[in-house]
């Protein structure tokens, strides 16, 4: 099981792309709400989350964690307990995790970059403390993924299906959707 994270103010393609595509390759993700149930992205779409914060298991199910970017959407997942106790969970348990955008700057000033490859919004590097910064728009180090933004979230959501499902995978959905 994944879960993506969502608080107000988040960037709306970089929640939902990653979601449908690990939905299309078979993998459970459930949406968490942080601020709510409904939570409203950062151009005004409202989403229905799966489930709230303090409805969240940590438990050897889980697979992955998504944090999208946005804001402020990224500052609301980052003084979140819910957000912050499943990333030490999934880091501890050798668990994957993903962010986007700005998001990245959340594991930057947990310290869970150094030494790693990864990327982020350009502005926010500064706050991917001990990353070597990627020019890549999409950076895989490990259990880390990090993406610039909301132009890569689909191929954001096929490295995290790649990671979890297999390269093969992620190359058929690809095909499916028209990638470039």
């Amino acid at each position: 099981m994944v879960y993506c994270f969502l608080a107000d103010g988040f960037e709306e393609l970089e929640a939902t792309a990653p979601v449908d595509m690990l939905r299309r390759a078979g993998i459970d993700v459930v949406t968490v709400g942080v601020t709510g149930k409904n939570v409203t992205g950062s151009h005004n779409i409202t989403l229905t989350a799966d489930i709230t914060a303090d409805e969240i298991v940590l438990s050897e199910d889980i697979e992955a964690v998504i944090l999208p970017g946005g804001m402020p959407g990224t500052l609301n997942l980052e003084k979140s307990s819910a957000v912050q106790g499943a990333l030490d969970y999934a880091v501890s348990h050798n668990k994957l995790v993903c962010a986007i955008c700005a998001a990245p700057s959340i594991l930057g000033h947990k310290g869970l970059l150094k030494g790693k490859n990864a990327t982020a919004f350009p502005g926010f590097e500064k706050d991917l403390e001990g990353a070597a910064i990627s020019e890549k728009y999409v950076c895989r180090d490990g259990n880390f993924i990090t993406a610039r933004g909301a132009g890569v979230a689909v191929k954001f959501g096929l490295e995290t299906v790649a990671a979890l499902a297999g390269e093969e995978k992620s190359k058929e959905i690809e095909r499916t959707i028209q990638s470039l």
